[in-house]
């Protein structure tokens, strides 16, 4: 019983872990249609903004749920501004420019800060769960997935800013028609995704290894998740995030993590096969 609960507490861990990794990713790629090769690096932007203000002094908490996404932000709306803008409705130009954009930013952290690793302490201890232990933080991770979720699904379904941002996305033109700026809703539509992928490297930097390479060992996972999820932000997310962390923790439970992560990838393989429009396309039609 005691290692049932510890199991679970890890498939929710895990799920957690690519609610946070992919909500950013779904923004960008479910609304506006930019695949974002260097999501990753995003990610990384974001731990090293909350290692970096750590190991200055500031407070833990205020380093990964508001330096990191307010960074990483920031990012995103330079970004966007320089780039991204000129490559709306250019799938494989945005792919080719995102992923130049990905070794740039490498190749910059990796000149500032060299290529060794660094990281901050787990601020949370530990509790038992009969003969096992595990930390508190694996329910902080778990409580932050929930309440950014129910951010997100709070602004694009009862504000102002939700509403147009859905129009713009469905109909640009006919939106412009009506005095909405598109480019300004892209513009804060980008820079929202990337600040939410800057909280998700905030929150996981104290626990991984941080470097400037990391984002490599999650665009891909991230990416099959929001393909797996399917169109619907928020229930695409949460519904693929859910079925991969459990496949993955359960895989990597029975064998080893290794051979978990090539089960995942088999799982997605099957599920886009069966499912080319994702689970949401399958089972939550409308929602967003």
């Amino acid at each position: 019983m005691d290692l049932a609960a510890l199991v679970a507490l890890n498939v929710v861990n895990g799920a957690a872990s690519l609610v946070l990794l992919c909500l950013g990713l779904a923004i960008i790629f479910g609304m506006m249609r930019i695949i974002n090769l260097a999501h990753g690096e995003f990610v990384m932007l974001g731990a090293y903004a909350a290692v970096i203000s750590a190991n200055a002094g500031v407070n833990i908490y205020i380093a990964m749920l508001i330096v990191a996404p307010l960074c990483v932000g920031l990012v995103g709306l330079i970004v966007e501004r320089c780039l991204i803008r000129f490559l709306y409705g250019r799938l494989v130009d945005s792919m080719l420019a995102t992923w130049g954009l990905s070794l740039l930013i490498v190749g910059i952290v990796t000149t500032i800060f060299g290529n060794t690793m660094q990281g901050v302490p787990t601020p949370l201890g530990g509790f038992s769960i009969g003969a096992y232990r595990t930390s508190w933080y694996t329910i902080f991770l778990a409580a932050v997935a929930l309440v950014v979720l129910a951010a997100i699904y709070g602004v694009l379904r009862y504000t102002r800013f939700g509403l147009v941002a859905r129009a713009v996305m469905q109909n640009p033109e006919m939106a412009a028609v009506l005095g909405v700026n598109p480019a300004r809703i892209y513009m804060a539509t980008f820079s929202l995704g990337a600040a939410v992928t800057g909280l998700a490297g905030g929150v996981l930097a104290p626990v991984s290894g941080i470097t400037p390479v990391m984002g490599g060992a999650y665009v891909a996972k991230a990416f099959i998740t929001v393909v797996g999820g399917g169109a619907a932000i928020i229930s695409g997310t949460t519904s693929a995030s859910a079925l991969f962390g459990l496949v993955n923790q359960l895989g990597a439970y029975f064998t080893t993590p290794v051979y978990g992560e090539v089960i995942l990838f088999i799982a997605a393989t099957v599920l886009i096969r069966l499912m080319p429009q994702g689970i949401s396309g399958r089972f939550f039609r409308g929602t967003i």
